[in-house]
């Protein structure tokens, strides 16, 4: 699959969640429906998958990640009252991690859905909406 139309499923998936469930839930309990949506379609879901952070060769760390879809997309779910630029700095160092090149970012708390999306630092990084 094409990560333009998996990136695609995944909104219309998170925008159907937050269509039914609307704001005010834990980002777990969004996390979760989101899986159910995503795997009624047939897609691979890993829920928080960890990852090991890498200094000099050495682990240093682990990362947590809501979902990975298809192994090419991570997703980083969100219940806050605004998005901030920390959690863009998260979701590319998840993308660094992981060695992927596309995240996306929701925000379930906010009326619409918040839908941005992240790339790697050192590319062009644009958002939805923006």
């Amino acid at each position: 699959m094409d990560v333009e139309e998996l990136v695609r499923k995944v909104i219309g998936s998170a925008i159907a969640v937050h269509r039914d469930l609307g704001p005010g839930f834990l980002e777990s309990v969004y996390e979760a429906a989101l899986v159910v949506e995503l795997e009624s379609q047939g897609l691979r879901v890993e829920r928080q998958k960890p990852v090991q952070i890498q200094y000099r060769g050495r682990v240093v760390g682990e990362h947590r990640l809501d979902l990975i879809v298809e192994e090419l997309l991570v997703v980083e779910n969100k219940a806050v009252s605004a998005i901030e630029d920390v959690f863009f700095a998260v979701a590319r160092s998840y993308l660094k991690a992981t060695g992927l090149r596309h995240a996306l970012l929701f925000n379930f708390a906010s009326m619409p859905l918040t839908i941005k999306r992240v790339g790697p630092e050192n590319l062009a990084r644009f958002q939805s909406g923006d």
